[in-house]
């Protein structure tokens, strides 16, 4: 392509040039000396520190990457760090709000439509939302390493790959949601609240569609470190959204179809606004550039080797929520500790906005740095990342235990489900205090293309370590509802503690020798690496 756009805000390649130059030098120094006799001997205290800080930045490179960076180099990466992650709070949020608007229309209509909306939107989010954005998420190391290595047709063909795969994935999931009525039947659920449930889903198929464009859209644009069109077309998405509604539900009396169909005249909106932008920006990467049947049908492999673990990985941590509202139903008080749970979740997944948004940051930032081979950087962007998720974490543990007593009051006056909303959120601001720097450890293992680590230890920590906590606190101990928010609580912290050790233990070299494979036509050599070697011409 002719023009293309730099990443915002990438830091000064000449000056990752010279450090890595340097630190060729100091390695070379300190073979010599290790080669010297033991008769020289170092007669200040200063050159024997100076050994000594050598060998420990070789055995630890976080040491090695904050004493090579300067502090201003620090700060210029957090602000690009931030340009990406910054609309993208914003846009989660705009999205979030969309959710609200629809709730609101139900409720509108009624108790049973309210209901049977919500276990609607509970299914959708289970067998087509979580399967949708893993599967996108393949695509976003690959994305964020070509434009780092500026290998712009890998781009293109890795974005056409991801909408066919999309699309098709969207077939099963639509005949899925054309017989959930008789699913829920068979599963004994209320019959009146699974037929509206059912005609919310039939209309929901086209924002399911919607959606399958919209997120490997999203992840092209923001692996290009562009994520303020999308926050405006969110805007303007949210603003239509009202009166969309209003018209689809009210005035032509549509009602539970109203609704459904307004949320994907939304999706629709924000697919449209992108593709505006796309065709108007003189610099943006076009994903239409390079397009051809015969490169759709060639190098699905390295693709498919970063989807579906981490597919995978999104269900495992979606659907713990689930699992934990269904063992609501079997303590004592089920309704009222049903309710809480959901104003907890709710209250988790607006938390849950800001180390996403700086996960997606991460990974687009440190898939950048590796393809332009500064490994350095991506140590860099890691740390920062990860510090500012901890700071957040610690943020949003005392803003849980200042608002214990009145956060409640917001959803409900009900004194049974306040006590226990209240008992729950100094754990859940704990949990957070995990929750945030796993979220950010995972856009760092994206960014560096290594799902299957994600998905052992989600698997192992969720399902291995906290649902067992769980159960065993809430029934076996007789805690009750607090002793899901343990199981969580128990979960999170072995999911910190496996990511921090899989960071620290990251050779940052080899990555890049990685996302340069990745990028790259393969070799004859490469054909046995799932994770080695991708697409076709270049």
């Amino acid at each position: 392509m002719g023009s293309t756009s730099e990443s915002a805000g990438t830091l000064s390649s000449d000056h990752f040039d010279s450090v890595k130059e340097e630190e060729e030098e100091e390695e070379e120094e300190e073979e010599d000396n290790d080669g010297e006799s033991n008769g020289e001997e170092a007669t200040t205290s200063g050159s024997t520190e100076g050994r000594f800080l050598r060998r420990l930045s070789r055995r630890f490179p976080v040491i090695a990457a904050l004493q090579k960076l300067p502090l201003n180099q620090a700060g210029e990466e957090l602000q690009s760090l931030m340009k990406i992650a910054c609309p993208i709070v914003m846009t989660t949020l705009l999205i979030f709000s969309r959710s609200v608007i629809s709730m609101l229309f139900l409720s509108h209509l009624g108790k049973e439509e309210l209901a049977g909306g919500a276990l609607a939107l509970g299914f959708s989010n289970i067998t087509g939302n979580s399967i949708l954005k893993g599967l996108a998420i393949g695509m976003d190391p690959i994305c964020a390493q070509a434009f780092g290595a500026k290998r712009w047709s890998v781009m293109s063909q890795t974005y056409q790959k991801t909408l066919c795969l999309m699309l098709l994935v969207c077939v099963p999931i639509s005949a899925l949601w054309l017989h959930m009525e008789s699913i829920f039947g068979w599963l004994g659920q209320d019959p009146e609240i699974t037929h509206i449930a059912q005609v919310y889903m039939v209309f929901s198929i086209p924002e399911l569609f919607a959606q399958a464009c919209l997120h490997p859209l999203r992840i092209f644009l923001r692996t290009q470190g562009v994520t303020t069109p999308l926050t405006i077309a969110c805007v303007w998405s949210v603003i239509l959204h009202m009166p969309i509604n209003y018209f689809l539900v009210v005035y032509l009396g549509l009602g539970v179809k109203g609704v459904s169909l307004a949320l994907s005249w939304n999706t629709i909106n924000l697919n449209l606004g992108l593709l505006i932008y796309l065709a108007a920006s003189p610099t943006t990467l076009k994903p239409w550039h390079g397009a051809g049947f015969s490169s759709i049908l060639q190098g699905w492999r390295p693709l498919l080797a970063l989807a579906l673990p981490s597919c995978v990985s999104v269900c495992l941590e979606w659907w713990w929520y689930e699992i934990m509202l269904f063992l609501c139903g079997l303590i004592s008080n089920p309704k009222a500790s049903v309710a809480a749970m959901g104003i907890l979740i709710q209250t988790t997944g607006l938390l849950y906005t800001f180390p996403f948004s700086l996960s997606s940051g991460l990974s687009a930032r440190i898939g950048q740095a590796l393809g332009g081979g500064n490994h350095l950087q991506a140590q860099l962007v890691t740390i920062i990342g990860i510090a500012a998720a901890v700071a957040f974490g610690i943020a949003a543990l005392i803003f849980m235990i200042a608002i214990r007593s009145v956060w409640g009051r917001i959803y409900t006056d009900d004194p049974q489900v306040l006590k226990l909303v209240s008992s729950a959120l100094p754990i859940l601001g704990l949990c957070e205090l995990g929750n945030s720097p796993q979220t950010a450890s995972c856009g760092v293992l994206t960014g560096t293309a290594r799902p299957n680590i994600g998905v052992r230890i989600n698997l192992f920590s969720f399902y291995l370590v906290g649902l067992p906590v769980a159960v065993l606190t809430t029934f076996q101990f007789k805690i009750g509802f607090r002793g899901l928010w343990f199981g969580l609580l128990a979960s999170q912290i072995s999911c910190v503690c496996l990511m921090t050790y899989t960071l620290i233990q990251t050779d940052w070299k080899h990555q890049v020798k990685r996302a340069d494979e990745l990028t790259t036509v393969p070799n004859a050599s490469h054909q046995n690496d799932l994770e080695s070697g991708l697409l076709s011409d270049q």
